[in-house]
């Protein structure tokens, strides 16, 4: 029962999809792996980035989309040390959006959310996606094999 259970895992976890690095959600205009450096991963004519409105990361029509307001399967956003901070998503209905007024990744309230200055929003931190120095949180898109 255990052995099956732990191939069943294996197989799940190595097939389907896997994750794309898409660059760094910061407030950071010279990092070259910020989406706010139009020369960067912020740049509206790369393929895959978030500012592209016509990719698959950033068109208003793909439910892969930071920026669709009806994604289910927008981009996820990861700290310095690997610790999940919501989804990098527009949708204000999607629990773990950061546009979630009401959410654990969107409330201000939240210890948790990049909303927060006192939280994960902090524009002290180095990876707060608000500090202007700083490398932001990693965008991690879903590319299917």
């Amino acid at each position: 029962m255990r052995m099956a259970l732990s191939i069943t895992l294996l197989v799940l976890m190595t097939s389907g999809a896997t994750a794309q690095y898409l660059g760094n959600y910061s407030a950071n205009p010279y990092a070259p792996d910020s989406t706010a450096n139009a020369y960067g991963a912020g740049s509206p004519h790369h393929p895959n980035s978030i500012s592209n409105p016509h990719g698959r990361y950033g068109s208003v029509h793909s439910n892969n989309s930071a920026n669709n307001p009806y994604a289910t399967d927008a981009p996820k956003l990861y700290d310095s040390e690997g610790n999940y901070r919501g989804r990098l998503s527009s949708n204000p209905y999607d629990p773990d959006s950061i546009s979630n007024p009401y959410g654990r990744y969107g409330s201000r309230f939240s210890p948790d959310s990049v909303n927060n200055p006192y939280g994960a929003g902090n524009p002290y931190a180095p990876d707060s996606a608000t500090n202007l120095y700083g490398q932001g949180l990693s965008i991690q898109g879903v590319e299917d094999d």
